[in-house]
């Protein structure tokens, strides 16, 4: 029985390949019959709207005085215009044309879903509660959490030891760890920004002991990536007396650990200006065009693997790579025990690299790939770094890398879990699955004849994703 479900299964998601095809196909032929010659044209204005919109960016950023105002100008009125004028003239033709494209992704995503390498999944260990957790606390990090959520007093309740830091000194965090190590604690945990968490769970996975986070920081892009609850801090706390475990690689550059990312480049030199804090982005459209030209900071060169990446303006090293396959699961990490690094880099060298970033689907401006190991040179002895957002200057050369399966995060067994990005739509896959026809649609464990089948999206053990939200112990 399980075969004909399997079956039928595959045979709908044929179907549904079929009809993202004829959907986008109409989508794009509905506006250009609709307005015959004017659909044409009005296709090519829009095409050469956004590659004047991104070109306009780039000179937004790299100029300065009038021509930047004037630049800011085109970059927000050529949009507006493209759209302004595609509706009064195609207005009811591009309400379908979105319609169909709206079904188009759809049926792609259906189609798609189950026929790609099902995602790798991470072993949950249940151990005994911590008989000595210490945890350190920064009430100043995300606006107060610590003293809003009352952390100090829920952890106390459950047995751990608060360290609370002063916010009028300056607390050497690894120092504290260490300390507490020392003194027999057999837990780590930090409540504060990721910078706070990097430097604890460095200590913890030097010494092999669990980390416990507590997601009290202002973005809490680690907290996001193992499922935690970022919206109610305590919580995480429920993993002192109701937690797995799970082994997640560690980050660094140099002896710096990180548990998201290290960025070199544009950004990260501005970050080291004092004046950054009080005036952000005052500050980044002040030193952005000597940075963007080449006029200021480092020459860098970035060597991952056989590839070498000459002068890019930024490079960001990441703790696993982000996922970059559909713009709703932008800056998350599927992963977090992959055991490589990922690497973004960005090299323009014009208005037209920047238009080219915006509509070519393989940029040359940009390289994205993996390596297990990352070196950063540059023709300096120091490099301005931003590791986990914070500003250090590191020296050159920044050797780059990741320890597998280093770090030891105990997490809530009740948690909301990794949400996982959209199935990114491969037409070149939807053709070939509404191309198959009969038997040969299935994938190949389904077309043979030796006994029952299992059902087809029937994982192969019983353990959870990493971060992914556990109703019951792992069998």
């Amino acid at each position: 029985m399980a075969v004909d479900l399997s079956r039928r299964g595959y045979r709908a998601q044929r179907w549904a390949a079929r009809g993202a095809l004829a959907a986008a196909a109409l989508a794009v032929v509905t506006p250009l019959v609709y307005g015959g010659l004017r659909g044409l044209l009005l296709l090519f204005c829009g095409v050469a709207g956004l590659g004047l919109s991104a070109a306009a960016v780039w000179w937004t950023l790299t100029l300065r005085g009038p021509l930047r105002w004037g630049a800011a100008l085109i970059a927000v009125c050529v949009p507006a215009a493209v759209l302004a004028l595609f509706a009064v003239t195609l207005f009811w033709a591009l309400l379908v044309s979105l319609a169909l494209w709206g079904l188009a992704v759809w049926c792609g995503r259906f189609a798609l879903r189950g026929t790609g390498s099902e995602r790798a999944r991470v072993r949950e260990r249940r151990l005994p509660p911590p008989r000595r957790p210490v945890l350190i606390m920064n009430p100043r990090s995300g606006g107060g959490k610590v003293g809003r959520f009352r952390l100090r007093e829920k952890a106390e309740r459950l047995g751990a030891r608060v360290v609370l830091l002063d916010p009028s000194e300056r607390h050497d965090v690894t120092a504290l760890a260490r300390e507490a190590v020392a003194d027999g604690a057999d837990l780590l945990g930090a409540a504060g920004g990721d910078g706070t968490q990097a430097l604890v769970a460095a200590v913890a996975a030097e010494h092999d002991i669990p980390f416990l986070v507590i997601s009290a920081g202002t973005r809490n892009h680690f907290a996001l990536d193992l499922g935690l609850d970022r919206g109610d801090p305590a919580a995480c706390l429920d993993a002192l007396t109701d937690g797995v475990e799970l082994r997640v690689d560690l980050g660094f550059a140099g002896e710096q650990p990180f548990v998201n990312n290290a960025s070199f480049g544009a950004y990260a030199a501005i970050v080291q200006s004092p004046a950054y804090r009080d005036d952000k982005i005052g500050t980044s459209l002040e030193m952005l065009p000597d940075l963007l030209t080449g006029q200021q900071g480092p020459r860098l060169v970035a060597r991952a693997g056989d590839t070498t990446l000459t002068a890019p303006q930024a490079v960001l090293v990441s703790n696993n790579p982000y996922h970059t396959g559909d713009p709703f699961g932008l800056g998350r990490r599927e992963r977090l025990d992959s055991a490589v690094l990922g690497v973004l880099g960005v090299r323009l060298e014009g208005a037209v690299d920047a238009a080219a970033l915006l509509l070519n689907p393989d940029p040359g401006g940009l390289t994205l790939l993996t390596a297990p190991e990352v070196v950063i040179e540059a023709d300096r002895p120091e490099i301005e770094a931003g590791v986990d957002g914070e500003a250090m200057m590191l020296p050159a050369p920044v050797h780059c890398r990741i320890a597998p399966g280093a770090l030891r995060v105990r997490v809530p067994r009740r948690r909301p879990g990794v949400r996982r990005p959209p199935q990114r739509l491969d037409w070149r896959r939807l053709r070939k699955l509404a191309a198959t026809v009969g038997r040969t649609a299935a994938p190949s464990r389904l077309r043979h004849t030796d006994g029952p089948l299992p059902p087809p999206h029937e994982p192969a053990d019983r353990h959870e994703p990493t971060g992914s939200s556990a109703s019951a112990p792992p069998r």
